[in-house]
């Protein structure tokens, strides 16, 4: 199945979320959630009986069947508006709907994938721990089998919503660690599971409902229906991990920075037009000119990027060049973009009551979160066989 940019649902679904964002939503309200860290279940249960949560689920568990291209227009659209929104649909949509499809065994996709059509589940990644960032194979956080029972114990850190999520998609150790790539396995983790703790860590951007927290897990015991995948799963929890399901959570980060710089470009070009100054508006500047040009320009470059990706990972086609290469380009682009809308906008762009300060904050974010910009100029350069 390929995707068809040109299918009218596409404008359809950016229609539907922007007429609900006009009718329910203002600046005073996002302004709202990112400070009080509030969910917007409302909308997002709106959005869950449209039918979009359904859009990584397969017609045979209740979903719309796997629509790569409709998924990340989604993420685009709700970033546009506030991450108090796309974060949570990505923790139902991507991280639980994309990685069941993709993984999870049979029964595991009985369980949970009607939820996710529903909107009624959410996993929270954790893969993460404060000596393990990019590589991720080397987790601390271990599981042992004792019985017919697993026994989880570690620490994971700078876990993105923890406190919205059921479950946590854990990465850990189930075998000696010098049996790298190995020794891994992935679990389901209810996050009310005896054992499990958290606390907050205070975050620069990405404000809202899912707040960035360390887990802690103390002896956590679950039973063996927490292997990712199955029996099967157990000790091959690295070659799950670094599927397809790795690749779309990259163009899942770009998707949200190309939303969130669409959004700075249109507040940028009103305030530029409105903005009088010496008797003419800003706009007629060459210097804003241009910068206005060249990022509506560099947009277009980014979502065109996006597409290619998403349209081999449509096609079940390898793409893990296209999705770091689209991941890497487009949050950095996303960054400079919003940073010179915020230049462009002075003061105002800096205070509250205006968008563009909870833009910048999350824009400086992208680069670095779903494998940073340094991690995906490595492994791109590996794949262009360069020596090292």
């Amino acid at each position: 199945m390929t995707i068809d940019w040109q299918d009218p649902a596409h404008q359809e679904i950016r229609d539907a979320i922007r007429q609900y964002a006009e009718a329910h939503f203002d600046e005073a309200m996002l302004q709202s959630w990112d400070r009080e860290e509030r969910l917007p279940e409302a909308a997002l249960a709106h959005f869950a009986g449209l039918g979009y949560m359904g859009f990584t689920v397969p017609r045979e568990y209740g979903g719309g069947g796997r629509d790569i291209g409709k998924t990340l227009v989604v993420i685009e659209e709700l970033s546009r508006i506030s991450l108090s929104l796309a974060v949570p649909y990505l923790m139902t949509a991507c991280y639980a709907g994309v990685n069941m499809t993709e993984c999870g065994s049979e029964a595991q996709k009985r369980r949970f994938l009607p939820r996710v059509a529903q909107g009624a589940v959410r996993f929270a990644f954790a893969l993460t721990e404060r000596a393990v960032g990019s590589d991720l194979a080397m987790v601390a956080t271990t599981a042992q089998r004792r019985g017919d029972r697993i026994v989880v114990s570690g620490e994971k850190h700078l876990i993105n919503g923890v406190n919205i999520a059921d479950h946590l998609y854990a990465l850990v150790r189930t075998d000696a660690p010098e049996h790298k790539y190995r020794n891994l396995s992935l679990l389901l983790i209810p996050v009310d599971a005896p054992g499990v703790s958290t606390a907050r860590v205070q975050s620069l951007g990405m404000r809202g409902g899912a707040q960035l927290c360390t887990v802690r897990l103390d002896d956590v015991e679950l039973d063996t229906e927490a292997i990712v995948g199955g029996e099967a799963g157990w000790n091959h929890g690295w070659k799950l991990l670094v599927g397809p399901g790795l690749d779309i959570e990259k163009l899942e980060v770009a998707a949200m920075a190309l939303g969130v710089a669409q959004a700075a470009v249109d507040e940028a070009s009103a305030y530029a037009c409105e903005r009088i100054q010496f008797g003419a508006p800003i706009a007629g500047l060459p210097g804003i000119r241009h910068f206005l040009a060249d990022a509506r320009t560099n947009l277009l470059a980014c979502t065109l990027m996006l597409r290619h990706a998403a349209e081999r990972i449509q096609a079940g086609l390898p793409c893990a060049t296209e999705s770091a290469m689209a991941k890497l380009f487009i949050c950095e682009q996303a960054r400079d973009i919003v940073l010179g809308c915020q230049t462009t906008m002075g003061a105002y762009g800096c205070i509250e009551g205006h968008g563009m300060q909870r833009r910048v904050r999350d824009a400086l974010i992208f680069p670095l979160v779903g494998g940073s910009s340094a991690i995906q100029r490595n492994n791109l350069a590996k794949r262009l066989g360069l020596p090292q």
